[in-house]
């Protein structure tokens, strides 16, 4: 207690600036950032450390997506451009396509394979592509970022994989996604469509509400350890588009959930939003100069069986979140379905998008090129075994066919043989058969052999005395 009066009378200052800083900073262990605005105004419907720096992890990649798409669009590429993958691409850490260096893709293809699989190689192809190289693609990431009003943010590579220099905010995750929705319309089903086939494989888009939520159209996942589970989402009812903004979320399942709940809330209409103040628009949010929270111990320790990945796969109980929602008015909503049994259910079935290597096909040449693919993702030694298990497995048939034809070939030479002689199975067996045959086979005459099996027959005659050629 002493010690606590001297604190207070020698440092008062020192401890309200503790106290302070106590209350405003979040526990990045069980917090996240959430963020809804409406998409055509920018009006901000709902906030929770919406303007705190965080590692962006894959939703990178919408920018990257951003900054090709404009080339498409000013005429300085096109989406039939050819792409070559090099060694930096090939050398990216998964997720990714696993291509090897000198493979070729299309632009089109790409931004399907980098949207959809999140593969990191080709968001690497892109940027090599378009800037030249990843600094001078980074280079023109940060050039958009500024021009966009994306004051938090800086890139220093495309696919978000783990750096230091790699930091965004959920108010610019969301200045950026109406971005894309304003300036890119003619493109923007790059950022929902459903799934992809390539070759014999076929990805679901990680993005759950795709093909789930009522209106979802938009728009990228994203996961590094220090980041959590990102979410940009978007959907659209009644001509109004909302956009949910999640980070930090402790699973693939759980970032779906919060987007859900609040663009429930938004597209319900918040029963108690005359209790809060006005939060402006999103470009009005001011930033918080602080550093980004690091989520590795929570995201990726030891009590995982597996190591966590963007397209996670757990589950979230009913009650895990789903009352209290992360943010107090969360609970509030009675929606027919709960989240977690929304996203259990299978996505609205739709046909996958057909990605391929080499440059744009159609038609015939277009199924040649998706085969080809589907027998380059085999390795060679798996080939092999399949080529040597599918000649064996030909090779049992005519295998049995010749036994069988020499077994006939010898019954028929041996027609006075003592059963007892032919002792394995197989031979008894067709003995058996030619015998039951031997009358049918006398009438007809087909074979030269069979006329002296009516000898057989006569057992006295036959018993004790080989037939001439067996001599």
């Amino acid at each position: 207690m002493q010690t606590l009066r001297l604190l207070f009378r020698y440092a008062p200052i020192k401890i309200i600036a503790l106290a302070a800083a106590l209350v405003l900073t979040p526990r990045w262990a069980s917090a996240e950032a959430l963020l809804l605005v409406e998409a055509d105004t920018g009006k901000v419907l709902e906030a929770q450390n919406a303007t705190y720096p965080w590692y962006p992890a894959s939703v990178t990649k919408l920018m990257t997506a951003y900054v090709a798409l404009k080339a498409v669009k000013d005429g300085r590429i096109t989406l039939d451009t050819l792409f070559t993958v090099s060694p930096a691409a090939a050398s990216q850490s998964p997720s990714k396509m696993g291509y090897r260096p000198g493979t070729q893709v299309t632009v089109d293809n790409a931004l399907k394979m980098m949207l959809v699989k999140s593969a990191n190689d080709m968001a690497v192809v892109l940027a090599e592509g378009v800037g030249g190289s990843i600094d001078g693609f980074s280079a023109m990431m940060n050039d958009t970022a500024r021009k966009l009003g994306m004051t938090q943010t800086s890139y220093v590579n495309p696919n978000g994989l783990p750096a230091d220099g790699q930091i965004t905010s959920a108010r610019d995750l969301a200045i950026l996604a109406r971005a894309i929705i304003r300036d890119l319309p003619e493109y923007e089903y790059f950022v929902h469509i459903p799934s992809i086939r390539y070759g014999r494989r076929v990805v679901q888009n990680f993005n759950k509400l795709i093909g789930r939520y009522p209106g979802a159209d938009g728009f990228k996942t994203g996961f590094i350890c220090a980041s959590g589970y990102n979410l940009v989402a978007s959907a659209t009812r009644n001509g109004k588009r909302l956009i949910a903004v999640v980070l930090g979320a402790s699973s693939g399942q759980m970032r779906a959930v919060r987007a859900i709940q609040m663009l429930d809330r938004g597209f319900n209409g918040n029963q108690l939003s005359w209790l809060k103040s006005p939060l402006g628009t999103v470009d009005q949010l001011a930033p918080v100069d602080a550093t980004p929270p690091n989520l590795r111990d929570d995201m990726c320790n030891g009590r995982r069986r597996r190591p966590a990945s963007d397209d996670d796969e757990d589950t979230v109980a009913g009650a895990d979140g789903e009352a209290t929602g992360g943010t107090l008015l969360a609970g509030l909503q009675a929606p027919t379905m709960k989240p977690s049994e929304l996203l259990a259910a299978a996505p609205v079935p739709s046909e996958p998008v057909l990605v391929y290597t080499g440059p744009t096909r159609t038609g015939a040449a277009l199924i040649a090129a998706v085969a080809a693919d589907a027998d380059a993702q085999t390795p060679a030694r798996h080939r092999g075994k399949k080529a040597h298990a599918a000649a064996r497995k030909d090779a049992k048939p005519a295998t049995r066919t010749a036994a069988k034809t020499d077994a006939d070939a010898k019954a028929a030479a041996k027609p006075d043989a003592k059963p007892a002689e032919a002792k394995p199975g197989a031979a008894r067996h067709v003995a058996a058969k030619h015998d039951a045959g031997a009358k049918p086979a006398e009438k007809t005459g087909s074979d030269a052999p069979k006329p002296a099996k009516p000898k057989a027959a006569a057992k006295p005659k036959t018993a004790g005395k080989p037939a001439p050629k067996d001599g």
